[in-house]
C-alpha cells in the first residue's frame, strides 16, 4: 500500500533536465493506522524496491514503488494472518504498486518544499488514481518526504473486516516518511 515515498525522489531533479532515483527500503517507513468501535490498529509494511525518474521541465514523471503486501504487522499474529489472508489475500496479491505519471510543484534545493505526485496505485488486482501530497525538507544533497493520505479500501474492493461486535472504518490511514541522498 504505501507506499510511495516518491516525492522524496524529486528532490533533486530540480538540478537536471530529467534525473533518476533509486528508493532504499532501509530508509523508508511506512505505518498504517485503521480506527475501530473497540480499538485503534496501528501497523508497518516494508519498501520492496523504487525506481523513479522526473522531468522538471515538464512534469513528467515515470517508475514504480512496490510495497511488500505480504509483510504487514499489527503486532498481534491472529489479525495479521486474517488481514494477510482474508482482507489483502497477500499469496495472491503479494504487492501493491504505485506508478507515477506526473509531478505538480517546485522542489527547493535547500529547505522547505511542497509537490503533488500524481499516478496509479495497484492493489489487490486494481488500479486507482491517486495523488500524494509531499512535504520535503532539502538539507545539502540530503533530502526527507513525508506524506499521508487515505486509502477507500472497501471502496476499492477489499474484504470488509467487520463484524456484528467490531466495526471497522471504510479505510485505512497512511503515513510515510523516507530520507534519501540526490543521485548525480
Amino acid at each position: 500500500m504505501r507506499n510511495i515515498v516518491l516525492a522524496l525522489f524529486c528532490c533533486g531533479a530540480v538540478f537536471a533536465a530529467d534525473q533518476a532515483f533509486v528508493l532504499d527500503p532501509a530508509k523508508t517507513e511506512i505505518a498504517f493506522t485503521v480506527h475501530s468501535t473497540l480499538h485503534t490498529v496501528h501497523g508497518t509494511f516494508k519498501l520492496k524496491n523504487g525506481n523513479l525518474r522526473i522531468d522538471p521541465e515538464n512534469g513528467q514523471a515515470s517508475g514504480a514503488i512496490v510495497i511488500d503486501v505480504s509483510s504487514g504487522q499489527s503486532g498481534s499474529g491472529s489479525r495479521d494472518k486474517r488481514m494477510q489472508n482474508e482482507i489483502l489475500e497477500s499469496q495472491k496479491y503479494p504487492e501493491a504498486v504505485f506508478a507515477p505519471d506526473r509531478m505538480e510543484g517546485h522542489l527547493a534545493s535547500e529547505g522547505a518544499s511542497e509537490i503533488d505526485l500524481h499516478g496509479r496505485f495497484k492493489i489487490h488486482g486494481s488500479e486507482h488514481d491517486l495523488t500524494l501530497h509531499f512535504q520535503i525538507q532539502a538539507n545539502a544533497n540530503q533530502y526527507a518526504a513525508s506524506t499521508h493520505f487515505a486509502i477507500p479500501y472497501i471502496a476499492w474492493g477489499l474484504k470488509n473486516p467487520s463484524n456484528f461486535l467490531l466495526k471497522v472504518d471504510d479505510k485505512v490511514e497512511m503515513e510515510v516518511r523516507s530520507n534519501v541522498a540526490a543521485k548525480p
